[in-house]
């Protein structure tokens, strides 16, 4: 009582307008219209921070997959292949934020196996040293990733691939590369039969449909290099690699050319962000209906409260007075609203994983075939940038839905007001 007594008389006025009146039945569904307006603000809120939770845990999910068999830079020497590639890995990993090197030959081709034949990325590793920035040895279901040995010419291949390829641990695919040698019948690419030796599931279908590998050295004698192209690198943390490869460039000696991964995949990266987007826009859209909603609530109490106005007037307020009395009104529904939507939205996104397989086993369906999309469980990714950004959104919203309803109550005249009452 004490707090309420310190409040302008502007607060009080506006905070009485928001409870509603009692006994009388037009106050009471002005009553119910606000109530009706923080529940649409509360809903669009909470529902634009589940949405953009789940987005960005899909993205962080798929992102994560991808930089499991992805390198977070990739360092290449101008000249084609890099002879010393041990020293330039001593100079990447005097960057602090360097945690892994390995070398790496990379090319394109056909894999022929079973009277099938499948384009196919191969990627020349060294087993020993790959572990560092790449986990692909953990993901090797059948076989193993360290039969790849020099001169051996094995090849892991991806699930999916090995599966249109008809083949299986142990069994012979033929590896061409365009890159061919003259012949008296012409110009024929260069070929070399491979034994499967494992089979990998990267849990990315892009890569496990076209990806494969064979010890660095094989692939050497493929692309008929003396060296490895380059180096591929792991960091502390993935999002600093455009400002590491960068100062790679200016730290590493050589004429070297710096990738980093989000460059690899500019173009997927690109869809995921304008989504995201267009999304916020959407759902943007149900809090602005809740604001126009909250605008049509302010003008029936303004014409409710046309006589308290008037009495306002007479006893000393000025139209700005009357003005804050509405825009206080206004703003304490869209700041209840929010809060309720922000609080919603936030328990949701970080129980999602609780709240969505209860939901599955009440209904008795599964909103993700593992089969189908590689993952069983909706992922949620909570950013508070996020929150704070479609908290402001949602109150500068409430805030411009008061100003023309509080303009038109500071219009009011008390003698036109009174004169019927």
């Amino acid at each position: 009582m004490r707090i309420t007594q310190n409040l302008p008389y502007e607060w009080l006025v506006g905070l009485r307008y928001t409870r509603g009146g009692k006994g009388s039945s037009r106050n009471s569904f002005i009553s119910f219209i606000s109530l009706i307006s923080v529940s649409g603000i509360a809903l669009g809120v909470a529902a634009l921070i589940i949405v953009l939770s789940v987005m960005n845990g899909f993205q962080k999910e798929v992102t994560d997959r991808m930089l499991s068999v992805l390198a977070h830079i990739e360092v290449f020497d101008q000249s084609g292949s890099m002879p010393d590639w041990r020293a330039a890995g001593r100079e990447a990993m005097k960057n602090p934020a360097v945690r892994g090197v390995a070398p790496f030959v990379e090319t394109q081709g056909m894999l022929v196996g079973e009277g099938v034949m499948r384009p196919s990325v191969i990627r020349g590793v060294l087993p020993s040293e790959e572990p560092k920035v790449s986990d692909i040895a953990r993901q090797v279901r059948q076989g193993s990733f360290d039969s790849l040995k020099p001169g051996s010419f094995n090849i892991v291949l991806g699930y999916a691939l090995a599966r249109a390829l008809n083949v299986n641990v142990g069994d012979k695919v033929t590896m061409l590369l365009a890159k061919g040698q003259v012949t008296p019948a012409g110009l024929l690419p260069r070929s070399r039969s491979f034994t499967v030796s494992g089979i990998f599931e990267a849990g990315h279908f892009e890569f496990d449909a076209a990806l494969s590998f064979v010890n660095v050295e094989d692939a050497q004698r493929m692309e008929r290099l003396d060296a490895p192209m380059g180096l591929r690198l792991r960091i502390a943390d993935m999002h600093e690699a455009p400002v590491v490869a960068r100062e790679l460039k200016q730290s590493m000696p050589g004429s070297l050319e710096m990738r980093d991964w989000s460059k690899l995949n500019a173009n997927w990266f690109a869809a995921v962000q304008t989504e995201k987007k267009m999304m916020f826009i959407i759902l943007t859209l149900i809090i602005a209906v809740a604001a126009f909603n909250l605008v049509s609530t302010l003008v029936m109490t303004v014409t409710d409260k046309q006589a308290d106005i008037a009495i306002l007037r007479t006893l000393g307020s000025s139209p700005r007075s009357i003005q804050k009395i509405f825009m206080v009104q206004g703003a304490l529904v869209g700041i209840l609203g929010t809060l309720l939507g922000v609080g919603g939205g936030v328990l949701v996104a970080l129980n999602i994983d609780v709240i969505v397989p209860f939901i599955e086993h009440l209904l008795g369906v599964q909103f993700l075939s593992k089969d189908i999309y590689l993952i069983s469980a909706v992922p949620s990714d909570l950013r508070w940038p996020d929150v704070f950004k479609i908290g402001g959104v949602s109150v500068l919203l409430a805030f411009a839905a008061t100003l023309y309803p509080s303009w038109a109550a500071s219009r009011v005249k008390p003698a036109e007001a009174l004169r019927y009452e």
